[in-house]
């Protein structure tokens, strides 16, 4: 009976030492993410805020200009969701090395375009000098739903291997646009079919 007391307690202990070490990944993550901004970058949005309420918005005479800028912004956005059918529905990232003059993060996306969901993640390089800011796209991993066909399977592994997520949308938006038509074309021959057996 010792025994199995001593196991329980060991056994706990264990849990109690795996619980610790998740916090721990789940702490030392938030901190990454929170060193996601220099402080210069600190410094200029505090003073952006700043200037913000005392009415000299960058650009902007009143917040109703800014309010209709945004209104503006989001008609756009819609419009542009309308016009290629993607929708994103989730986002995140997080930092995975940050130097003075170079930054990656890992980002997660996931959406759908028409009735076909995706999900991608990718490393974005964003490397910085005097002049400009370049930014390479790696590590790009595709997933689609299941059940795509072959010529689907091929595109996206074509697009993993490119790196190039302009390739993957425009491509995306397209194909799953006749996809729907198809979908619809095929359910509309099946209901006939089966109105006249």
């Amino acid at each position: 009976m010792d025994s199995n007391v001593c196991q329980v307690y060991e056994d706990e202990i264990h849990s109690l030492e795996e619980e610790i070490k998740l916090l721990a990944e789940k702490y030392e993550d938030s901190q990454q993410e929170s060193t996601f901004f220099s402080d210069e970058e600190i410094l200029m949005s505090i003073k952006s805020f700043q200037r913000e309420l005392r009415g000299e918005s960058e650009g902007y005479e009143s917040p109703s200009d800014l309010k209709a800028h945004l209104e503006t912004l989001e008609t756009d956005l819609s419009f542009l969701m309308k016009f290629t059918g993607i929708q994103f529905t989730s986002h995140s990232k997080k930092t995975l090395e940050k130097t003075r003059n170079r930054t990656v993060r890992k980002h997660r996306l996931s959406g759908n375009c028409h009735s076909l969901s995706f999900q991608l993640e990718f490393q974005l390089l964003e490397m910085q000098s005097k002049a400009n800011v370049s930014a390479v796209i790696t590590d790009l991993s595709i997933i689609m739903e299941p059940g795509g066909d072959s010529d689907l399977s091929k595109f996206v592994s074509s697009a993993e291997e490119r790196g190039s997520l302009l390739t993957f949308f425009r491509s995306l938006s397209s194909y799953a646009e006749w996809y729907e038509h198809r979908r619809c074309t095929f359910l509309h021959f099946k209901v006939i079919i089966q109105t006249v057996k």
